[in-house]
């Protein structure tokens, strides 16, 4: 069994079309997407696309679009940045009621038995939570509690939009990446589980998919094309900014 894992799409649809074009030429048996698909600027469109494939797909929900759905039902979860609350206005306004019942419903972890990898845990951030931020540069004993309670052979997860692939204790765990908005070279990231793990990224028309997103009516269009697709903030930038919120 071939398994692709797709993380943070963040609503940019040229990305995926692009990763899901390779995942076709790879013979994939089946998709895990691992959250946080749709904030950013074209989320009914993202939604549809993977709703529409005729691959296996199962879904785990991410931190967006849980708020997207507190967003929906006027809960404040004191989570969302004041300045970010905008966009995910207008992203909840996109959805539809049976979007918002969809999203809800995605659990928050899913495991798949791989052969060559054994018992493979899919999550969004850590096994506990959707939220937690780690790196490839961690401390081990910061994460051994979490992960060895996952009783898993493997865990997969993204959050923070940079791949790795790193052991904690006796679970080996890897950071799929951001399909749609990566902390790292400008491209789209995803991972291909079976019956090796292969941290992939994919090349697509950058250009022309921040043209697509200047085109929609999303707030943040024009720095989300600028900053996210034709340009991305640097891994050693990030891996700063992250030092200041990891695990403690």
């Amino acid at each position: 069994m071939r398994v692709a894992a797709v993380y943070d799409i963040h609503g940019n649809l040229p990305a995926l079309d692009a990763v899901l074009e390779d995942i076709r030429r790879a013979h994939v048996d089946h998709i895990v997407v691992g959250g946080d698909v749709v904030p950013g600027p074209m989320p009914r469109e993202t939604l549809d696309r993977l709703l529409g494939l005729e691959i296996e797909t199962v879904f785990i929900q991410g931190n967006g679009d849980r708020e997207i759905v507190a967003t929906r039902r006027g809960m404040l979860t004191g989570a969302v940045p004041e300045r970010f609350r905008g966009m995910m206005r207008w992203v909840a306004d996109e959805l539809t009621p049976d979007d918002e019942q969809l999203l809800a419903g995605w659990p928050p972890t899913t495991r798949l038995v791989i052969p060559g990898l054994g018992d493979v845990l899919f999550c969004h951030a850590t096994p506990r939570n959707d939220t937690d931020i780690f790196t490839r540069e961690t401390p081990e004993e910061r994460l051994l509690p979490i992960f060895e309670r996952a009783e898993a052979d493997v865990v997969v997860c993204g959050h923070t939009h940079m791949q790795f692939d790193r052991t904690v204790g006796s679970v080996r765990v890897v950071n799929a990446g951001s399909v749609g908005m990566p902390f790292e070279e400008p491209g789209a990231y995803w991972l291909l589980a079976g019956p090796t793990i292969e941290l992939r990224r994919t090349a697509y028309d950058l250009e022309a998919a921040a043209a697509r997103v200047r085109q929609t009516r999303y707030p943040d269009a024009e720095e989300f094309a600028d900053r996210n697709i034709l340009r991305s903030p640097t891994a050693a930038d990030t891996l700063a900014a992250f030092a200041k919120v990891d695990l403690k």
